[in-house]
């Protein structure tokens, strides 16, 4: 179980049988609008703990405003919960559904001589109001009889004044520091028609009133909620105190979720919806559940990320950076890899026969041990993309130039011999060469081909629609410096067209995919049989670095950034770490990012240098502590980490030599920072370690040779794509603890 302050707070009162040990939780949402990202952490939290704790959850409907409140949000919040992955029971309620005993207890508060009906208009009301360094005055009409302001109340009820006429306030405190207790309205005049009740009220309770009450009506024990209503916990307790309800609930406040690049106010969504500055409330550049859920997000990474942020009390702003490193880590599990082709330049290959060959291709790479595979048509003529051929390339790249050679992805080595150009110099067609003996990309003279890239077969490709999606506004704390409407980013949705293998055309809406070196991506809900249309779900790697990176240094720097919808960023160069980076970098032959990483956060240096100190490979080292302990560190707001250098040195070795994978490798380190402690107990207890002696594994290797002969067969004459399948059937037998590098090893030994 997760450690946080509610959730200790939640177990002591457990113990102190507070409430009978009971534990009742609600997602309390007002349905004027559809939920969005922040409020998946509130859903998680909510859920999360009254199942943690053998309770259960609410989802109650604040439905107090008639006049912005409607049943397709009502709809579309039970979808989103439910899509998530929570489930209310028969536990589902409204505000609206306790009228008749909020308006009985406006009565009572009134006879109590702790409400009164007040006359005065809300801008003579806010003067009355005070500021926060001046205290409020009394209301003329605070002083009013329990008779007047009964029979005052009953006249509201029957509609005989018009809106804003008077309101009912609580008689607290004019003098109060708490503005929130200076004589609040609790109730208003509103002649509107309610989604729910019709109308048979023309007065209807304000938030604050019914909220608590609704709380207390419902036996909610621990009611949870954003730092915003901090300031609104002592008129909680006083309207449940003053009402003298039977059951005290308790408020508690935790940090709401702020995102970079991203606006989490239900009113601006609105304005973006009602505006057509999006096509939607799902649009699958809106932070809502529904547009994260029509891009290709899914309820797994987005709670993964709500438990990695944690909960706490101080305020911050998380990197949108780390949900979509979240969501990248769930992708890359779930999502088959297949073919596709954004620019396409026609490559011949001059002496293939003309004819079809169907080459059998996995969907999952071997050290995902997953079992699955199609076959893609290989022909003389082929599409490859336009990035991936330079006719003057610089040292560092690796693709296809003349007279140099590269690997198709799951076919052959082949070689550029001529260059077609058109009448202004531009490339239109290669002419190629390409070894017959390399099947499935493996040389037989041992010879090394540092490139592969993708193609498709250019008279068997589909022709689709995809949508590029990125970020939605183009700094990162929208509406900071002006109207957040002015930095929305222009190239947030940009329609293309790619061509990609044939076994697409069948694909239907939310199948997902990753396009080889392009990106995640996932059939829309618009895709018609045949014609399936694609949302980029997030890139390979980061997008957002290129568009804002400086201008790239040399020539060939240039024409690779003019890919402007390639998913790799541009690696930085040298020149543009700072001293201490490029310092790092050169020590330890660390990636750029990582560098920047450790030259930046003194704690993950810290931990890195020790762990190195102890031994432990400093790429593999890198690789941890710059992605998944800096995002702990700062989503538990943590100053330092509650363990040592030589516990990740520790933890590294177990994923280097194999012992776990780097999916467990995040589990374990979640335990270390919730309870400390070394890794490898940790390892033992959750019974994470992965068998990685071959003598054990060979048994299970034999099985799966003997039972698949066909595949072992297709192998030894040259399908070497088989292997992956072959390594998922043998993870399978296993019951997923043979180490798949070890179990892949025994497998080309033995067909070899």
């Amino acid at each position: 179980m997760a450690s946080d302050f509610i959730r200790d707070m939640i177990a002591t009162d457990v113990e102190t049988k507070k409430h009978d040990g009971k534990v009742v939780t609600r997602f309390p949402p007002e349905p004027n609008g559809y939920l969005h990202i922040g409020h998946a952490k509130a859903i998680c939290l909510n859920f999360g703990v009254a199942k943690e704790f053998g309770g259960k959850c609410h989802l109650r409907m604040d439905d107090t405003n008639p006049t912005t409140e409607d049943p397709e949000y009502v709809e579309a919040i039970q979808r989103d919960v439910r899509w998530l992955g929570f489930d209310w029971g028969e536990n589902l309620f409204f505000a609206s559904g306790y009228y008749d005993k909020l308006h009985e207890i406006a009565e009572r508060l009134i006879r109590l001589g702790r409400a009164y009906v007040c006359d005065l208009n809300e801008e003579r009301m806010s003067e009355y109001r005070g500021t926060l360094s001046e205290p409020g005055k009394n209301s003329p009409f605070r002083d009013r009889t329990v008779d007047e302001n009964l029979d005052l109340f009953r006249r509201m009820r029957a509609g005989e004044f018009k809106e804003g006429a008077c309101v009912l306030r609580a008689k607290i405190d004019m003098a109060s520091p708490n503005m929130k207790l200076r004589d609040p309205p609790i109730y208003r005049i509103k002649h509107a028609h309610h989604y729910r009740t019709g109308n048979a009220w023309c007065i209807y309770p304000l938030y604050d009133f019914a909220h608590c009450l609704s709380d207390s009506i419902e036996g909610i024990t621990h009611s949870l909620c954003t730092m915003e209503f901090e300031s609104a916990r002592e008129l909680y307790d006083w309207v449940i105190a003053a009402a003298e309800m039977p059951w005290v609930s308790r408020q508690t406040e935790f940090a709401r979720l702020n995102l970079t690049y991203t606006v989490m106010s239900k009113r601006k969504l609105l304005e973006l919806v009602e505006g057509k500055f999006v096509k939607g409330w799902d649009d699958p550049r809106m932070p809502t559940i529904a547009g994260l859920r029509r891009r290709g997000y899914t309820p797994e990474a987005i709670r993964e990320f709500c438990s990695r942020i944690g909960i706490a009390k101080n305020l911050s702003t998380v990197d949108l950076a780390l949900l979509e490193h979240v969501l990248r880590e769930d992708l890359n599990e779930r999502s088959p890899r297949v073919l596709a082709v954004h620019r396409p330049l026609k490559v011949v290959i001059d002496n293939y026969p003309d004819q079809v060959e169907e080459l059998d291709a996995p969907y999952w790479p071997q050290e995902l041990g997953k079992a699955g595979s199609r076959s893609v048509p290989f022909s003389r003529e082929l599409s490859i993309d336009a990035g991936d051929f330079m006719e003057a390339p610089p040292k560092d790249f690796y693709r296809l130039a003349p007279g140099r050679e590269v690997r198709l992805r799951h076919a052959y080595v082949i070689k550029c011999e001529r260059v077609v150009k058109d009448a202004q110099g531009g490339v239109v067609a290669l002419h190629c060469s390409y070894d017959p003996q390399t099947r499935g990309g493996v040389t037989a003279d041992g010879r090394k081909v540092s490139g592969t890239i993708q193609w498709v077969s250019a008279q068997h490709a589909i022709e689709v629609e995809v949508r590029l999606y990125d970020r939605l506004f183009s700094t990162e704390r929208p509406g900071e410096a002006g109207d957040f409407k002015d930095e929305l980013n222009p190239q947030s949705l940009v329609t293309a067209k790619m061509w990609v293998e044939p076994s697409l055309k069948t694909a239907t809406s939310g199948d997902r995919f990753q396009f080889e070196r392009l990106g995640f991506f996932i059939a829309d809900q618009d895709s018609k049989p045949g014609t399936p249309v694609f949302n980029r779900t997030v890139s390979l790697k980061d997008s957002w670095s290129k568009q804002t990176a400086k201008p790239a240094q040399g020539a060939a720097r240039a024409e690779r950034a003019k890919e402007a919808d390639r998913p790799e960023a541009p690696p930085r160069a040298a020149s543009e770490l700072s001293p201490e980076a490029a310092a790092l970098q050169g020590a330890h032959n660390l990636s750029a990012d990582e560098a920047r990483v450790l030259a930046a956060e003194p704690i993950i240096l810290q931990l890195f240098q020790a762990a190195i100190a102890a031994g432990s490979d400093p790429r593999a080292t890198a690789k941890i502590v710059c992605n998944d302990v800096l995002g702990e560190t700062r989503a538990r707001s943590l100053s330092a980490t509650p363990f040592s250098g030589d516990d990740v040195a520790s933890l590294v070795k177990l994923v280097v030599d194999g012992a776990i994978s780097t999916k467990q490798a995040k589990d374990v380190l979640g335990r270390m920072f919730d309870a400390g402690g070394a890794p490898g107990p940790i390892v033992d207890a959750l019974g994470l370690r992965q068998v990685t002696d071959a003598a054990t594994i060979e048994g299970v290797v034999d099985r799966v040779l003997a039972a698949n002969a066909g595949a072992a067969a297709r192998y030894k004459a040259g399908n070497v794509n088989v292997l992956g399948a072959l390594v998922g059937l043998a993870m399978k037998e296993s019951a997923g603890a043979a180490n798949p590098k070890v179990v892949s090893e025994l497998l080309k030994k033995k067909l070899a």
